[in-house]
């Protein structure tokens, strides 16, 4: 692969762009890896919305589509943690007040 081929912007993660090591309800690792710090929801949403443009757009070569197609998979999962983590807090939240099931996957 050739310098113009490498598929810079929202495919790549940096250090810099993860938040603060995660506490309960959170994902357990940033997209880039074990040890990373998880990315916030919004910013895991945000690149995804990004990186689904770049691949409507088209123009990109088989790899880079694949590598952009794997890094959507990676922040679609991230985005999933995050709401699973929000329903299991909310259900624990209701059942301590009486309001409802502490099972994480019931309907609100």
């Amino acid at each position: 692969m050739t310098g113009s081929d490498d598929p810079k912007g929202p495919a790549t993660a940096k250090a810099s762009d993860a938040a603060a090591p995660a506490a309960p309800g959170q994902p357990a690792g940033g997209d880039g890896g074990p040890g990373q710090p998880p990315l916030p929801y919004e910013q895991a949403r945000d690149q995804l919305t990004e990186l689904v443009k770049r691949l409507e757009a088209g123009g990109l070569t088989l790899e880079q589509s694949l590598e952009l197609w794997e890094r959507g998979e990676r922040l679609a999962d991230i985005c999933a943690e995050w709401l699973e983590g929000a329903r299991a807090r909310l259900a624990t939240a209701m059942a301590q007040r009486g309001g409802g099931s502490a099972d994480p996957t019931a309907p609100f």
